[in-house]
């Protein structure tokens, strides 16, 4: 059904690979979203705005990677 769907095959891809590619950036991103704060706020930034700020960065991001 997926490979249908999305043609993966055409653009040289397996779920199996998708999948992992999946994980991978959703483990990046929940990294970051905890990393960062610590780092800015090292620098004298509010670790609170910060937070906010890069999550809405990092789901704006994926949603126009995803689109």
């Amino acid at each position: 059904m997926l490979e249908r769907y999305f043609q993966l095959a055409a653009h040289g891809t397996t779920v199996r690979t998708e999948v992992l590619a999946g994980v991978t950036t959703f483990l990046t991103m929940a990294y970051i979203i905890f990393v960062n704060p610590d780092i800015l706020a090292a620098a004298g930034m509010p670790r609170d705005a910060v937070f906010v700020a890069t999550c809405l960065a990092a789901a704006i991001g994926s949603l126009i990677m995803g689109l």
